[in-house]
């Protein structure tokens, strides 16, 4: 189908970003995971577990995020109807999980890769230390070539703490790990400007900026039925993949090769690009954070290491240590003369920090009997002000 045309389905020459992007979060729904509620569509599942293989095999990284388990559930215990109660889909999703991630490995270990499975809750993502850990977590992951299959710990989870969908989930798992691209693989061949069910003139949108206004208006025509959550928490997940500078795709998980095809630059779905790049947003997030949590002085050095080279924030060069905050809050970073310099994550808490301030990375260790990260403040997570 053609792009619209008008304000959405501008050509925005975006293709090659997406055929250039190294680290990808992939999100299938249920939709396509399960054969029409008769359990999980191995064959449909083994095809996209081979087009990611591929992936990692030529350089690329990726992360899972895979819906499935309270259906898989459903078929094991030969129930026709999905539970109403919490508990009931607390134990369907447990009693699946294990099918389900018994067939990603499966799968995976025929192309010779190790998997790994990552159940998370909201509060996992709300709460910075935890945030870090997360992060950290399935960075390393990825290091290793091992691929994460990431799903909501549905078992544990409570309404307050749930994700809602897991194109939600999707897009903060990208915020996490800072991906290039998250895409998301439904039953439809992407987001049109209309109802296609319905008026078989709608047309595909091809390419459009993840802020623009009228994606509302589209989402919600033709956004029911598709899955958890159709095509409007599709659209919320992409602005929110966004905010850490992540463009998406919306793309039918069905299609021939779709994982491969899309890496080769191919036009299929709809891609919503970021106003911004990765490095902006996130600069952008941390240099209008108003909720500082303590301050560190640093010598001279270090603040011309930052200004001159925009390296990151070694503990020797801080001279003194203000506030009572936790690993993952935001700190302020100011000269001898108190000006601010910059701001950014901190890797320690304030104890931590008093105790290795001053001093060489390489005597962290020795000194905490542990160490997370060589870097007080990774530059990836400072800005100066």
């Amino acid at each position: 189908m053609e792009s619209t045309s008008g304000r959405i389905g501008l050509d925005m020459g975006a293709r090659n970003g997406v055929s250039r992007s190294k680290r990808w979060v992939v999100k299938i729904g249920s939709a396509l995971l399960t054969a029409n509620g008769k359990g999980l569509d191995r064959g449909a599942l083994a095809s996209w577990v081979e087009q990611i293989a591929q992936r990692i095999q030529a350089g690329g990284e990726v992360i899972l995020v895979s819906s499935g388990a309270v259906a898989e559930g459903m078929s094991r215990m030969g129930w026709a109807e999905r539970p109403r109660t919490l508990h009931g889909l607390q134990a369907a999703a447990a009693i699946g999980q294990m099918g389900l991630v018994r067939a990603y490995e499966a799968c995976f270990q025929t192309h010779g890769l190790h998997t790994a499975q990552v159940l998370l809750t909201r509060e996992d993502l709300a709460d910075r230390e935890r945030y870090l850990n997360a992060r950290s977590t399935l960075r390393t992951l990825l290091m290793l070539g091992v691929v994460p299959v990431v799903n909501e710990n549905d078992t544990v989870a409570t309404d307050e703490l749930r994700f809602g969908d897991n194109d939600t989930l999707a897009a903060l798992v990208s915020n996490l790990v800072e991906a290039d691209l998250l895409i998301l693989l439904t039953d439809q061949d992407g987001l049109f400007d209309g109802d296609p069910r319905r008026n078989p003139q709608a047309k595909l949108i091809r390419e459009t900026r993840v802020d623009e206004p009228e994606l509302d208006r589209v989402a919600g025509a033709s956004g029911s039925g598709l899955g958890s959550g159709g095509m409007v928490t599709k659209v919320r997940a992409a602005r929110l993949a966004a905010r850490a500078g992540t463009a998406t795709v919306i793309a039918a998980g069905h299609a021939e090769n779709v994982l491969q095809r899309l890496g080769g630059g191919e036009a299929l779905g709809s891609l919503l690009v970021p106003a911004q790049g990765r490095q902006a947003a996130r600069k952008r997030w941390l240099a209008g954070h108003l909720q500082i949590s303590g301050r560190l002085t640093l010598d001279a050095g270090a603040v011309r290491v930052l200004r001159e080279a925009g390296s990151s924030l070694l503990a020797v060069g801080v001279k003194a240590v203000d506030g009572r905050f936790a690993r993952g809050d935001v700190v302020s970073c100011v000269d001898e003369y108190g000006r601010e310099i910059a701001r950014g994550l901190v890797n320690y808490n304030a104890r931590e920090t008093e105790l290795i301030m001053g001093q060489p990375s390489r005597n962290i260790e020795q000194i905490l009997g542990y160490i997370d990260t060589e870097e007080l403040i990774h530059r990836d997570n400072l800005v100066l002000i």
